[in-house]
């Protein structure tokens, strides 16, 4: 059993594209950077397999907020990116519509280096949803 503190700490998944985020992310652990353990990194081909349904059930089952790290315009799959663009939005819609604060899901391109991009979103999430817990 967690303890009472530790159990309230509100989950943040990543999907993290293994072509950019995904090695930006592990460029964060090879410099020993440090970000809230409340964080979740999942490795995914390309984000935009993921359907609308599939944000609302993760809010549903538990997970606080969700950050999809992708390689932005430099996906290498062509017009995912809008693609996925135009679902988060979509999926930001429903969430309005359930009474889901909309701020708890972002979309933001992080390169393969970008440890500092990563760090920053993910400190920011953590932020928002403990401060609000």
């Amino acid at each position: 059993m967690l303890p009472a503190d530790r159990a309230q700490v509100p989950k943040i998944l990543i999907l993290a594209t293994e072509a950019c985020a995904y090695p930006g992310a592990d460029n964060v652990g090879q410099i020993h950077a440090e970000y809230p353990a409340n964080t979740y990194v999942v490795r995914v081909p390309a984000p935009v397999m993921f359907s609308e349904p599939f944000y609302l059930h993760c809010f549903e089952k538990g997970i606080a907020g969700i950050i999809v790290m992708s390689c932005g315009h430099e996906c290498p799959y062509p017009g995912a990116y809008d693609t996925l663009a135009t679902r988060i939005s979509r999926v930001h819609e429903l969430m309005g519509e359930r009474g889901i604060q909309t701020n708890r899901l972002r979309l933001c391109a992080v390169c393969t280096v970008c440890s500092k991009a990563f760090l920053k979103e993910v400190h920011q999430m953590h932020e928002l949803l403990t401060s609000t817990v």
